[in-house]
C-alpha cells in the first residue's frame, strides 16, 4: 500500500513539474500576445513587442522591443520605444487577485512628442486611456474571460531611466529637436488599495511621461523658435503659454 501510495505520489510530482515546465515554455507567447491584444485596446494605438523572457522560479522578466504606435494623422513612426525593460515579480502574487510587481526598470527608451497648441501625440493616447477608463475598461471578445473580474496591479517601484525625446512642433514649421528627458521614478503604485487596473495603470504611467515631456519641451521652446522668423518671439511665447496649459490635463 505504501508503495502504492509513494508510487501516485512521484507520478503528481513528475506532473507538476512537466506541467510547469511546458506552461514556462509558453508562458512568454501568452504574454507577448496579451500585451499586443490588450494594450492597443486600452491606448488605442498599435504596440508591437519584439520579445519576452520570463522566468517563473525567480519572478524576473525581461521585455524587449516594446513600440507604442501613434495616433491617426500623426506623420512620426511611434509614440513610445523602449529598447529593454526588466521587471520583478512577486511570483505567489500571480495566483492572486492582485499581481504584485515589485520593480519595473526602463532603460533609455526614445519618446516622439509631435504636434503643438492644436495637440499632440501623447496627449491624444492619454485621452484614448481616459475615454476606456470611464467606459469600464477594454472590451474583451472572450466570453469566458469576459465574466471573470480582471486581476488587479501593484507597481511598488516604477523607473524610467535615460529617456530622450524627439521633438517635432508643427507650430513651429516642423523644427526638430532632440532633449534628454530626466529620471521618471514612481512608487507604490495601487499600494495600500485592491491595486489598479491596467488600464488605470497605463494612465499614471503615461500622465506622468507625458507631463514631464511637455515641461522639457516648454523649457525648450525658445532655443527650438529659434531662426524661425515668421513665427517671431511672440509666437514663441503663446506655444510656451499653450503648453503650459497642457500640464492640467
Amino acid at each position: 500500500m505504501k508503495k502504492i501510495l509513494w508510487g501516485i505520489g512521484i507520478l503528481v510530482l513528475v506532473l507538476i513539474v512537466v506541467t510547469v515546465i511546458i506552461y514556462g515554455l509558453f508562458l512568454d507567447r501568452i504574454v507577448k500576445a496579451g500585451v499586443e491584444t490588450i494594450g492597443p485596446k486600452i491606448v488605442q494605438v498599435p504596440i508591437t513587442l519584439d520579445k519576452i523572457n520570463l522566468s517563473l522560479l525567480t519572478g524576473s522578466a525581461t521585455v524587449k522591443g516594446l513600440v507604442v504606435g501613434n495616433p491617426e494623422g500623426y506623420k512620426t513612426p511611434f509614440a513610445i520605444s523602449v529598447g529593454t525593460a526588466s521587471v520583478g515579480v512577486n511570483p505567489f502574487s500571480v495566483l492572486s487577485d492582485k499581481i504584485v510587481v515589485r520593480s519595473i526598470v526602463v532603460q533609455s527608451p526614445e519618446i516622439t512628442f509631435e504636434g503643438g497648441l492644436g495637440g499632440n501625440n501623447l496627449g491624444k493616447i492619454l485621452d484614448n486611456v481616459d475615454s476606456v477608463a470611464q467606459s469600464g475598461g477594454p472590451v474583451s471578445t472572450n466570453k469566458t474571460a469576459a465574466s471573470k473580474p480582471a486581476k488587479k496591479i501593484e507597481v511598488d517601484d516604477f523607473l524610467i531611466t535615460g529617456a530622450r525625446i524627439h521633438v517635432s512642433l508643427t507650430d513651429l514649421g516642423g523644427k526638430e529637436m532632440t532633449l534628454p528627458l530626466p529620471d521618471i521614478h514612481l512608487t507604490n503604485l495601487g499600494k495600500g488599495t485592491g491595486g489598479l487596473t491596467a488600464t488605470d495603470l497605463t494612465r499614471a504611467v503615461l500622465q506622468a511621461i507625458t507631463s514631464a515631456t511637455i515641461k522639457e519641451v516648454t523649457s525648450s521652446a525658445s532655443d527650438l523658435g529659434k531662426g524661425l522668423e515668421n513665427l517671431g518671439g511672440a509666437g514663441v511665447n503663446k506655444l510656451k503659454s499653450g503648453l503650459g496649459g497642457l500640464f492640467g490635463k
